[in-house]
């Protein structure tokens, strides 16, 4: 069936016209791999998304005022703004894009780009964004039966009418995009879907996915997960019925987004509702959305899923859970994206983390001042004050976007950030290392980091060259010293403080004395250093 029905997308897609506007395929954003790494090229370079997710609801000409004062203040280059199917698509066939029209001068106007959200089939594993059309017509457009054969407030995805749909308003958004950016590209990339996939049940159990569950697993999909061939049940056993939810949603998601891609193959990407990485055996429907791109899916949306760019963690989780979703997502075959993520402002650390994962973008969720909050995930009010340490971030890298965004994409940016319990980290380069420590004064030596009070330490160090580093931080003492046989003593050549303004040009002072006696030392305010090594 649902091969079925992305024959039937790509048939669809044949009939949709083609705008001539000229596109400079060299200009595009784009996603590009070298060596297991990743970095998004926008105007032909490296870029990093310094990004602003705003509510849910906030993307309405009538609310933007209150959004831009939010990107502002967070020091944004990139605002995330949904896209909503019932706004856009009022009657069938009809499209109204004076959203997105609004968005994108908008967006132009304050001098960031975009990243745009495409709330179709699901929102959160629901329907709440689907055309008044699609849900008053059950009939038409049916929706997921649990267990007990009682409908949910999702749309199957096993029916051709909802594809058919959700693929044609899709393929008309990015024939519009194409129009009005295909040559500025002021949009980076477009999510397609928010967070697939089916809580309170672990599959789909209408006719049309039962019919589907108790047929064949497809061959190919077999082979790649080291399946028996034979029935979902017969293949999987007690995973049949996540990984058929999987399997259901990604093909789904795939229909749509290659008829978007058709239109203007922007990159493209998919967000997940997670389970907790230390949760044993996750149940699907339950600890995560049923069929969403999680860690222990992978498989089977990297298989189907093939024009999608990457799949992206939307997190809420700290400490240790934080950093394993972080490991479980930055891969040799998936670049790493955190584009939303709690925007209370003990999150801010987490940029750093991201960077050391060799991520392509940071967004905290919520940011606009609306009044809506979704604490206790986030913060209890956004406002200047709780945007701040995301602010301080973004102010410090700003200057120095693009290097950062192509050291990283080659491998040679590491970072530390502190834990509740880790007061000191080792970044290792060669023949050299950095050894980062938290909440130490200024001045004076000391063996024993006590941390600072809200363990928001992090630090950057990059290689520039064999002796030459560049180095940032926050509340962290940076170290170096030798490794290797012998040990060789060394002294700083040079330390440079990068001048925020004019990050090209002269320094804006030297360190030395009591600013490198005893270590670089980064307090609250943000300050670049450029550093050359001297090893006797």
């Amino acid at each position: 069936m649902i091969e079925k029905l992305a024959c039937a997308v790509a048939a669809l897609c044949t009939l949709l016209p083609l705008l001539n506007t000229p596109v400079a395929a060299d200009e595009m954003p784009r996603i590009v791999h070298k060596d297991g790494r990743h970095a998004l090229l926008v105007d032909g370079h490296p870029y990093l998304i310094l990004g602003a997710q705003m509510n849910n609801s906030s993307a309405w000409p009538r609310l933007l005022p209150l959004v831009w004062p939010a990107v502002e203040a967070i020091r944004a280059n990139t605002l995330e703004a949904p896209i909503y199917w019932e706004q856009m698509e009022p009657t069938e066939g009809n499209f109204n894009f004076t959203n997105v029209d609004t968005l994108v001068q908008e967006s132009r106007q304050h001098g960031v780009h975009l990243v745009l959200l495409w709330f179709g089939t699901w929102k959160n594993a629901g329907m709440s964004y689907a055309p008044e059309w699609i849900k008053k017509d059950r009939q038409r457009f049916p929706r997921v039966k649990n267990a007990q054969g009682l409908q949910t407030g999702a749309l199957s995805v096993h029916s051709k009418p909802i594809l058919m749909a959700d693929s044609a308003a899709f393929a008309a958004l990015m024939r519009h995009l194409k129009q009005i950016d295909g040559v500025r590209h002021t949009i980076l990339m477009v999510q397609v879907e928010n967070e697939p996939g089916i809580w309170g049940s672990e599959r789909d159990y209408s006719e049309a996915a039962q019919k589907d569950f108790d047929g064949a697993v497809p061959p190919g999909l077999a082979a790649a997960l080291s399946a028996k061939p034979g029935t979902w049940r017969q293949a999987f056993g007690d995973a049949a019925e996540a990984n058929f939810s999987a399997y259901s949603a990604a093909s789904y998601v795939e229909a749509v987004a290659a008829a978007g891609k058709a239109q203007f193959p922007l990159p493209l990407y998919v967000n997940a509702a997670l389970y907790t990485p230390s949760t044993a055996a996750p149940k699907a429907g339950r600890d995560y959305s049923s069929g969403g791109p999680v860690p222990i899916e992978f498989a089977v949306w990297k298989f189907v899923a093939k024009s999608i760019d990457l799949l992206a963690p939307d997190i809420y989780m700290r400490d240790s859970d934080c950093l394993r979703t972080l490991d479980n997502y930055a891969r040799p075959d998936n670049p790493l994206a955190v584009v939303e993520m709690s925007n209370d402002p003990y999150y801010a650390k987490y940029f750093f983390s991201v960077l050391g994962h060799g991520g392509i973008g940071f967004a905290p969720f919520g940011v606009d001042y609306t009044g809506y909050e979704n604490y206790p995930l986030g913060s209890r009010e956004t406002s200047d004050k709780s945007l701040a340490a995301f602010a301080t971030n973004f102010r410090l890298i700003a200057p120095i976007l693009r290097q950062v965004a192509r050291l990283n994409f080659e491998g040679r940016l590491k970072t530390a950030v502190e834990e509740q319990n880790v007061k000191s980290q080792t970044l290792n380069f060669g023949g050299w290392q950095a050894t980062v420590s938290f909440g130490l004064r200024q001045f004076g030596a000391t063996s024993n980091p006590p941390g600072n009070p809200e363990a928001d330490g992090r630090a950057l160090v990059a290689q520039l060259g064999p002796e030459e580093f560049l180095v940032t931080g926050i509340g962290a003492r940076v170290e170096f010293s030798r490794t290797g046989a012998g040990g060789k003593q060394f002294e700083y050549l040079r330390v440079e403080e990068i001048d925020n303004s004019k990050p090209d040009g002269p320094p804006l002072r030297l360190w030395n004395g009591d600013q490198t006696d005893y270590g670089l030392n980064f307090t609250q305010v943000p300050r670049v250093l450029r550093i050359k090594l001297l090893a006797y």
